[in-house]
Order: structure tokens, then C-alpha cells, then sequence
């Protein structure tokens, strides 16, 4: 009897390598050239018209947009006057860049490994958030207990009521530490369309650790899209056929470099995710210099229109996995009190309107499921716009 267990589980083992085998050559195209990252990526130079977005039976065909028709208006501007400060903090990069970069007519893809997939609970949830996991701000849940059922905790800053066409942000980069490999730390802005049920559109962008995507605790450049509330559709970075990457210097997935320390050099990120008011597509820049690739209209239903909720802020799993709350950090790991240098910070926060223009947002809301945990500061001023400092330790003598 043993004998027969003991062959169907090999057998089972067999087919779940053969699927994870047959699931890496899809992901994993061929390259025109491999880049060694120091932290142990490898980055495949893959030609544009290779990626994983053309397995998409509706992109069979799709004559890739090489630059949006607009940008908004108000981005170079801005970017002109943020190029002339030499003070503040400095431009990142990605750690790959130090050993070498991808040629012109590709773009640079994280190769997935084995490991990675092998770390996932099935080969189908792999690159998916596995939890609906979307702050739900009290005005749009009737019921507080439904908000951290999945065990997600938040601490952001929000927009709604209004038709939105992008957002934008600069987002101080940490390391914060993670309690336990199925937990993750990422700060982020969402670009929400339809409702918080089994329609919800969103786009996603920002920095994340997540030792069980990654297999490691790096801090990482990484976007998200779903339009069915994160069900069937969508994924992490280029894991799926989705967004239709353009840029041949930033690899989704990658390890950002270098990052913030406390009461030392601080670093940011600025994200810019727009709709292009002609075509329809949702396009995403990274810094000033970096148009990274689009999202196609047809992926979504409500975002194919406009988004009607803006998010900016972190997320932390916290799976109380000893009876108590996870001590994974958000952001820095400390509270929005002891301010610059010590406490996370997203600035310049702006919304893209129906005229295709940045402008600070209105009646910005602020949310956090406990306080005690993770909390969220609003300010303003000149040079930073609206901005808000988020974030904390976790567990601690008030968040047991």
C-alpha cells in the first residue's frame, strides 16, 4: 500500500515540475543578451516584440505605441524646476545597471526561476496578490469588520468623487523589515475604477519586499493591474499578458538602488500613471526621464473611462502567525511623528484631471485600519505639495 502512495506522490511531483517547467518557458523569453545583477537577479534582454504581453490573444496583432500621444500637461514644467535643485534627494536607480545595460529594441525582464514558482501555493496564483486587498476607507465600507478580514493593514491617503485620469507621487524608498516569508511591505498609489465587489478595476505601481515573490527581502520596483478584483485577471510586473513595456532601462521586478536610511541619505521614487486621452491607454513614468510602457484600454471595463478613486500610501500583511500582530515595518518602521529622515514620506502627490492636467488633489481623506500600528500624516507646503508621512512598526506595547 505504501508502495502505491509513495508512486502517486512521485507522480504528482513529476507533473507539478513538467507544469512549472512548461509555465517558466512561457514566461521566460528567449534573450538577445543576460545581465548578472549582483543580488542574484538575471535580467534577459528580450526584443519588445517578445514579451509576455503578446501572448494576449487580443494583442495577436497590436502595433506597438512607442511613445504616448500626451503627457500631461504640467509634467515638464515641473520637472525642469525639479532638476535645477542640487539639494534633496537623489536620483535612484537599479542595482543591475552595474553590471551592464539592455540595447535599444529590447527591454530588460527579471528571469524567473524554478524556486520562485515552486514558492507560490499553485502555479496558477503565481504573480497574483492571492487577498482582495484594496484599503477600503470607511466611507465605502458600511462595515468596519469587512476591511481587515483578509489581513491586510494600510495606512493611506485618498481621493474620490470625482472622474481621474492619473495620479502621480514621490515615494521614499526603505528596506522595512518582514516578520515572515508570506507577509510583504509595499508602498504604493492604486487607480481604482467600479466597485469595491467582483468588478473592481485597479493599476497599481510603486516598491514592495516580498520575500515570496522575490525569494528575498529587497527592495523592489513593481506594478499590479486587475479588472475583475484581483480574481482571475492580472498579476505582478510583466508575470502575465498585460502591460506592454517600451523602455529598455527599467526592469519591473527589479531591486531599486540605492535605498533610504534612517537619520541619514534619503531616497525617492516619482511615479506617473496616466490615461492617454487619445489613445486610451494607462501609461506609466518612472523619475522624469523614464516612460516606461502602457496598460491597453481593453484590459479593463471601468478604467477604459476614467478612474473614480485615487490611493497613495503602504500595505503590510500582517497573518498574526503567533497569536499576535506581525512586527512587519511599513515604510520606515516608524511613525509619521519623527518626520524627515526618520519617517516614510510620499510628496507631491497630484492627480491627472479630464483636461489632461497634474493638479493637487481636493479633499484628500486618510485612512488606517489601526493607528496604533501603522499611522498616516497629512502636510503642505511649497516644494513638497500635498504630502503625507505613513507608516510604523507593527506590533509594539499599543498594537499587541
Amino acid at each position: 500500500m505504501a508502495a502505491v502512495f509513495g508512486d502517486a506522490a512521485r507522480s504528482g511531483v513529476a507533473r507539478r515540475n513538467l507544469e512549472v517547467r512548461r509555465h517558466l518557458s512561457r514566461l521566460n523569453k528567449p534573450s538577445v543578451k543576460s545581465i548578472k545583477s549582483p543580488d542574484g537577479d538575471i535580467i534577459d534582454c528580450v526584443h519588445i516584440s517578445h514579451q509576455p504581453a503578446f501572448d494576449h490573444p487580443f494583442l495577436k496583432n497590436h502595433t506597438v505605441q512607442m511613445r504616448p500621444s500626451y503627457h500631461p500637461e504640467g509634467l515638464f514644467s515641473q520637472s525642469k524646476k525639479m532638476d535645477k535643485k542640487e539639494t534633496g534627494p537623489k536620483p535612484i536607480a537599479q542595482l543591475w545597471h552595474m553590471n551592464g545595460r539592455c540595447p535599444e529594441g529590447t527591454i530588460p525582464i527579471r528571469r524567473t526561476r524554478e524556486e520562485d514558482m515552486l514558492r507560490a501555493s499553485s502555479i496558477k496564483t503565481y504573480g497574483k496578490k492571492i487577498h482582495k486587498s484594496i484599503p477600503r476607507p470607511t466611507s465605502l465600507a458600511p462595515e468596519p469588520d469587512l476591511i481587515t478580514q483578509n489581513g491586510h493593514q494600510h495606512a493611506i491617503a485618498y481621493v474620490e468623487g470625482d472622474q481621474y485620469y492619473g495620479a502621480k507621487a514621490t515615494i521614499n524608498v526603505w528596506d522595512p523589515k518582514i516578520q515572515q516569508p508570506n507577509e510583504f511591505s509595499l508602498s504604493q498609489l492604486w487607480i481604482l475604477g467600479g466597485s469595491f465587489a467582483s468588478d473592481l478595476n485597479s493599476i497599481e505601481a510603486g516598491w514592495q519586499v516580498s520575500p515570496d515573490l522575490y525569494g528575498d527581502n529587497n527592495t523592489r520596483l513593481f506594478t499590479y493591474w486587475t479588472s475583475d478584483a484581483y480574481q482571475a485577471t492580472g498579476c505582478y510586473n510583466l508575470l502575465c499578458s498585460g502591460f506592454i513595456q517600451i523602455n529598455n532601462e527599467i526592469a519591473m521586478g527589479a531591486s531599486i538602488y540605492p535605498l533610504s536610511s534612517y537619520r541619514s541619505s534619503q531616497y525617492d521614487i516619482s511615479i506617473l500613471v496616466w490615461k492617454d486621452p487619445k489613445e486610451g491607454n494607462w501609461w506609466m513614468q518612472f523619475g522624469n526621464d523614464y516612460v516606461l510602457g502602457y496598460w491597453p484600454a481593453f484590459l479593463f471595463s471601468y478604467l477604459s473611462d476614467s478612474a473614480s478613486m485615487i490611493e497613495w500610501g503602504g500595505e503590510v500583511v500582517n497573518s498574526e502567525s503567533d497569536g499576535q500582530h506581525t512586527t512587519t515595518q511599513m515604510g520606515s518602521g516608524h511613525f509619521p511623528e519623527e518626520g524627515f529622515g526618520k519617517a516614510s514620506y510620499i510628496r507631491n502627490i497630484q492627480i491627472v484631471d479630464e483636461s489632461n492636467n497634474l493638479r493637487a488633489p481636493k479633499d484628500i481623506g486618510i485612512f488606517t485600519e489601526e493607528s496604533s500600528c501603522y499611522d498616516v500624516q497629512l502636510g503642505k507646503n511649497g516644494e513638497w505639495g500635498s504630502y503625507f508621512y505613513y507608516g510604523g512598526p507593527g506590533r509594539n506595547p499599543n498594537c499587541p
